[in-house]
């Protein structure tokens, strides 16, 4: 299994997540605003696996300072902190992550700032650790769901490359395998960066896993013929109420799913978990260059001057979101709150 992201030596190693299909290759980080740039230009896409590199950046800017006191150490890496957090507004697991550095910091304010780091850099190689785990156990929540000779769709990408690895929504397709469960994955390819047919699509097959990708568009057609027994997506941000951000083109399909009898179903981790949002109005949603829209690996399909409207994520309400896969268990939406 490739993994998104790892620590080694000092070092942050991303895997480029824009050459795939084609090309393997990971960027060698030794700066935070090297890893910062790489979740913006998403070299690293996925809200789990962009909160780990949220922790490695402090973890390797922490190295560097030369603080005089862990008043000054934390002082320091304020910047760190701010630049990282603005990366990417949707995904609430970046803040999730800097906070919980931020806040063992601020508990351990005794220690001298050559502990300080070494702390740091655990909790950084925790906070991956305990993603992997995370999914697992998300997976075998959702393992049920996978009976002998089922299709189901998704979106985007929830998978290991999303994460620190096993996936979200992709979990339980990877133990489901691993059980010798026979099924079908249909993938879609997610405009604009096309998520779901360069790394979904290239993932599973990699696995071993029957994937089988189409156009956005030909999602209700299939689900209308009733080629599809249930849908699982991932999220960068659900809130109290039970509303999902994820991937633009999320909502569409859930709608879809609503409208054909289709069950929908969302894997979230609680690290993407944020109880201080009421509801989905309220989620920032980022907007991002008009070039992914107009252009396909730097060749031009749309007209040149042309308007475009690139949100990067939609809001799916609660109400069109059969269930909620947590680690913790499968909970209804509006009753996520009390659970967790």
């Amino acid at each position: 299994m490739l993994q998104s992201i790892r620590w080694e030596n000092g070092a942050v190693y991303i895997l480029d997540q824009r050459l795939l299909p084609e090309k393997i290759e990971y960027i060698k980080c030794t700066h935070y605003e090297e890893i910062a740039q790489a979740i913006e230009n998403l070299s690293i896409r996925g809200a789990p696996a962009i909160g780990i590199a949220a922790a490695y950046a402090v973890a390797v800017a922490s190295i560097g300072l030369k603080s005089s006191s862990a008043k000054k150490f934390l002082s320091d890496l304020n910047p760190v902190f701010q630049r990282v957090i603005n990366t990417r507004p949707t995904a609430v697991n970046i803040k999730w992550a800097v906070d919980r550095i931020k806040n063992l910091i601020e508990k351990n304010a005794s220690l001298s700032v050559s502990e300080l780091k070494d702390l740091i850099i655990n909790e950084a190689l925790k906070i991956h650790e305990e993603d992997i785990q995370t999914n697992k156990r998300i997976g075998e929540n959702a393992l049920h769901l996978f009976k002998e000779g089922c299709t189901v769709i998704t979106y985007c990408n929830a998978g290991a490359l999303a994460t620190g690895g096993y996936g979200t929504a992709t979990a339980p397709m990877y133990l489901a395998k691993e059980n010798g469960i026979k099924f079908k994955v249909i993938a879609c390819e997610t405009r604009p960066v096309l998520q779901g047919a360069r790394i979904t699509a290239f993932e599973l097959m990699k696995a071993g896993i029957d994937v089988t990708l189409i156009c956005d568009n030909t999602a209700g057609a299939l689900l209308r013929k009733g080629m599809i027994d249930f849908a699982i997506v991932g999220t960068d941000r659900t809130v109290r109420n039970g509303d999902v951000a994820n991937k633009i083109g999320t909502y569409s399909l859930a709608v879809l799913c609503r409208e054909n009898n289709v069950p929908f179903y969302v894997a979230a981790p609680s690290s993407s978990i944020d109880l201080s949002i009421p509801s989905g109005d309220m989620i920032p949603i980022e907007q991002r260059a008009p070039e992914e829209v107009t252009t396909i690996k730097g060749v031009r399909v749309a007209p040149e001057g042309i308007k475009v409207i690139n949100l990067a994520f939609d809001v799916t309400p609660a109400d069109y979101i059969t269930a909620i896969i947590t680690e913790k268990g499968i909970f209804k939406p509006d009753q996520l709150r009390f659970n967790l």
